[in-house]
């Protein structure tokens, strides 16, 4: 573990969105750390990045992405990745994360993160293009396990399993999504403490809580949607506990992309999850 990730270790962060770059610098909030998603910064200049410099200045930062298309058949974009690079050398952020998924084809891009089936071409393809990315980046990064609505009939291993081993092989550290897991159980019916257990506790390096929606589709089924748009649910948090019985005080990260609460509001949900890992804690001494 690097020096960075450990001093992260046990804290709880907020992502750093538009309507709070001002009242965050002018108050400085005690989180242990910011999130800011990568592409948002790709550029040279400008507001966006002044005011993420302005911030690295009082708080670790973790560089989450969303552009990577790391499943893709595409070619990995070469000027994305010298671009992130820039940013990496630039900021010195302690963690660099991307989404275990495909948003791109012949060129096109979806605005959408989409599941990748879980076979075993897949994972040798994933394998082989995340240690180009890492050697591109010279630098580890964590893969996100995505929220998803379908599955692919062709799937033939479990999706814990297939991120796992996505994780061993390429030797990638995992950005475990709790909120995720929740969402894409009750979807498809898969146990979500079981998908906790079968993840390698040394591979987590950061893990992710959010909000989600509720839709009736069919003939009445109910599905969840990872909106990112409300405080975090009760069973998420609940799911988020067996996450700290398994994994420790991983740094924690409450994303709120949609219907932006109060700065205060996404203060207090990072200082539950704080809350939660010390008393976890207390309890393991």
């Amino acid at each position: 573990m690097n020096q960075s990730l450990r001093s992260l270790t046990g804290c709880a962060g907020i992502g750093l969105r538009p309507e709070h770059y001002v009242e965050f610098i002018e108050s400085r909030p005690s989180v242990g750390f910011i999130e800011a998603h990568s592409e948002n910064y790709f550029g040279r200049g400008g507001k966006p990045l002044h005011f993420l410099k302005l911030a690295r200045q009082s708080h670790p930062l973790s560089l989450h992405g969303v552009g990577l298309s790391i499943g893709s058949v595409d070619p990995l974009s070469e000027p994305h990745l010298a671009r992130l690079r820039e940013l990496i050398d630039m900021l010195d952020p302690a963690l660099v994360s991307d989404h275990l998924c495909w948003s791109s084809v012949g060129g096109i891009h979806a605005n959408d993160l989409l599941p990748l089936p879980f076979t075993e071409e897949a994972l040798s393809h994933v394998v082989v293009r995340v240690q180009q990315v890492q050697e591109r980046l010279r630098r580890r990064i964590l893969l996100e396990n995505v929220s998803s609505y379908l599955e692919f009939v062709a799937s033939a291993i479990p999706e814990w399993e297939f991120l796992a081993e996505v994780a061993r092989r390429s030797g990638c550290g995992i950005l475990l999504d709790v909120n995720n897991i929740f969402v894409s159980a009750h979807n498809h019916g898969f146990d979500a403490r079981h998908y906790l257990q079968a993840i390698p506790r040394q591979a987590v390096e950061e893990i992710h809580l959010a909000g989600f929606t509720r839709n009736l589709v069919g003939g009445g089924a109910e599905i969840l949607i990872d909106t990112h748009s409300a405080p975090v649910a009760d069973a998420v948090w609940a799911l988020y506990a067996a996450a700290l019985e398994r994994f420790g005080p991983v740094p924690t990260l409450v994303e709120w992309d949609a219907d932006m609460p109060a700065l205060a509001a996404l203060v207090a949900e990072a200082a539950k999850a704080e809350a939660m890992m010390e008393l976890r804690h207390a309890c393991a001494a």
